[in-house]
């Protein structure tokens, strides 16, 4: 009898290698946490990482983003470990892309493609699936003589996802009035949601915002004991979810916010401005923060800068340090954790006023959590409704 031969029919990831660039007063260890970060987006789109380039330069080449010597050793080892895709950590020009492709005869996305391939994987409701593909039409017009070409030769995989695979015959034309007509159906989105928004105004609003994959989702199921869900990827969370909270007598609701990110799309940021009218529109922010991460401050500057963008960050402000069970003290020489007490005299606790130390999934310090949380509330609640008998 012949012996079969059987083989494994699962889809393999596609193979990636990133590129970045060292420009003057950056470090090698941010360059390094960039190109981390860059990975867990590959990551997270379904792709596998397999080296990374980089470069030192004063600014991006205006024609390749690299030097040409550089961009011949990326080719050979292109070719040497059959990669599929190369990962640009900056935005790359329609005409850096297009010398890139020519170049390298293989499938090139920057760090904005990603994103909003991400994005169209996550997106669930009508109005994160209209935001992503307005989006990507915006991102895919000045750039149509590449997928022309392109996409006819490379079907699917990452950046591939949402209108790139239906809109491979059309036009500029045709893209704008489709850019159009989301346009105006992100309107009535919009115009529905602010009469929703504007029948539970009587509820004092607390929204969680922060970095991506800090853990917001597990804080909102904490408090509001239900299931919103959660997982360790980037933008686990694109649309937000609004929960009713009630800590002793004081309701409230909660919202659960999409995670910001370095070099977030301008016209990503754009799109999404309606869904973050939960931020604008909060009572209290809680800006909750991974201190087990190494770049943390730069993430929490990310944070701070994007609430300014929103016109958010002069609004009341509750920072929430967490993963404190995971924290590592890099200046103690000993590998002694931080108690609490050291948590609550550092630094990060009188930058940040008020400022929490909790770790949700290990339930730590969560009472003083509830108990500030409901304090600021009934605040607001007794301002409002100077005669509520529930507070008294």
């Amino acid at each position: 009898m012949a012996k079969q031969n059987f083989y494994d029919t699962a889809i393999k990831p596609e193979r990636a290698v990133l590129v970045g660039i060292i420009t003057p007063g950056q470090s090698d260890t941010q360059t390094r946490e960039y190109l981390e970060e860059l990975e867990f987006l590959v990551a997270t789109a379904g792709g596998e990482t397999i080296y990374s380039f980089t470069q030192r330069m004063q600014r991006p080449d205006r024609a390749t983003f690299v030097g040409t010597g550089k961009l011949e050793e990326i080719k050979d080892y292109i070719k040497a470990e059959e990669i599929d895709i190369v990962v640009f950590d900056d935005e790359l020009s329609p005409s850096q892309l297009r010398n890139i492709e020519n170049e390298l005869q293989i499938k090139i996305l920057d760090r904005s493609n990603l994103i909003l391939d991400i994005f169209a994987k996550r997106a669930q409701t009508s109005q994160a699936k209209t935001q992503v593909e307005l989006a990507q039409l915006q991102y895919m017009l000045p750039r149509l003589t590449r997928l022309w070409t392109h996409l006819e030769r490379q079907k699917g995989g990452i950046g591939m996802r949402g209108p790139g695979e239906t809109q491979i015959e059309t036009d500029r034309r045709i893209i704008l009035n489709k850019i159009s007509l989301l346009k105006e159906r992100l309107e009535e989105i919009d115009k529905q949601n602010a009469t929703q928004r504007k029948n539970r105004h009587q509820l004092v609003r607390v929204a969680l915002v922060g970095y991506t994959n800090v853990g917001k989702s597990t804080i909102m199921n904490m408090l509001s004991k239900s299931e919103v869900f959660a997982e360790n990827k980037l933008f686990a969370t694109l649309d937000t979810t609004v929960r009713k909270v009630v800590i002793d007598n004081v309701p409230f609701l909660l919202s659960d916010t999409v995670g910001f990110i370095r070099k977030l799309p301008h016209h990503l940021v754009e799109c999404f401005k309606s869904t973050l009218d939960e931020v604008r529109e909060a009572d209290i922010l809680i800006h909750v923060v991974d201190i087990s991460h190494p770049n943390f401050e730069d993430h929490m500057n990310t944070v701070n800068e994007t609430l300014k963008e929103l016109g958010a960050i002069d609004k009341e402000i509750i920072t929430v340090f967490n993963k404190i069970d995971a924290y590592q003290n890099l200046e103690k020489e000993d590998d002694e954790p931080l108690t609490l007490a050291d948590f609550e005299q550092s630094w990060m606790a009188k930058n940040s006023s008020p400022a929490l130390f909790i770790s949700a999934t290990k339930k730590e310090n969560l009472e003083q959590f509830r108990t500030l949380l409901y304090d600021r509330v009934k605040t607001i609640h007794t301002q409002r409704y100077p005669f509520d008998k529930l507070l008294y």
